[in-house]
């Protein structure tokens, strides 16, 4: 059965709150959703970084006339954003989470967080008690809507403005279906991206694992690979 977009949600009014908006994953997010034109919340530790990377995002070609992108410390843009992405270091991961368990209330959360080592041998998955990521993210937040996302899209690809269409999948995982729409609509917002249903999120931690094999390939051939599911 093909993905209809047409019945998917109008997410447009939406604000989206990037929490580690400064790193490269979420400055790349934060610059299509705003080339999109939805208001994106850009949140750090620290306020005047946010902020000042809020500027540089506003400033970059290719987003439409009275495009917001604000910046605020992280517990700020929780309590702001109707959707908050998680896009933190996974050794920052589980404190910064477990911080905003009241802001984050009843708000979806969506983590993208891939829990990576490094070695001489390249990047392998760390093991996590909760089984993965996003399974931390709903121990530590019961009372918010959460789904892991957006785990296999390529920083590069993100930030650069010549680059009009990203083509690939958008791999959903959350207990919450009506979710599922909702962040499909989202990764439907970015030019060439589908999001998919792909289970509970007990299988999630594959997903987030097989990042380590992405890193691989594009080291081998000097490529930014993404995740393209057919015969849908």
């Amino acid at each position: 059965m093909a993905i209809d977009p047409s019945s998917l949600p109008d997410v447009s009014g939406l604000t989206i709150g990037i929490l580690g908006g400064t790193g490269d994953q979420g400055r790349g997010l934060a610059y299509r959703f705003a080339r999109a034109g939805q208001r994106v919340l850009i949140g750090s530790r620290s306020a005047d970084r946010a902020a000042q990377a809020a500027g540089e995002i506003a400033a970059l070609p290719g987003l439409p006339a009275g495009a917001t992108v604000e910046g605020a410390a992280n517990p700020d843009v929780a309590r702001g954003a109707d959707v908050v992405i998680v896009a933190v270091p996974w050794d920052g991961h589980a404190d910064l989470v477990a911080s905003l368990r009241e802001p984050l209330a009843g708000k979806i959360v969506v983590d993208c967080v891939n829990p990576l080592g490094f070695d001489k041998q390249g990047p392998y998955p760390l093991p996590v008690p909760e089984g993965s990521a996003v399974q931390q993210a709903a121990a530590l937040l019961p009372d918010a809507r959460v789904c892991a996302a957006f785990n296999h899209v390529s920083a590069p690809l993100l930030a650069d403005p010549e680059i009009d269409r990203i083509e690939l999948d958008v791999l959903i995982c959350t207990e919450d279906r009506e979710l599922v729409g909702v962040v499909a609509a989202l990764a439907a917002r970015i030019p060439g991206m589908r999001g998919i249903y792909a289970g509970r999120l007990r299988n999630a931690h594959q997903i987030e694992a097989f990042t380590a094999n992405l890193i691989a390939i594009n080291k081998r051939y000097k490529a930014h690979a993404g995740i393209r599911v057919t015969d849908l």
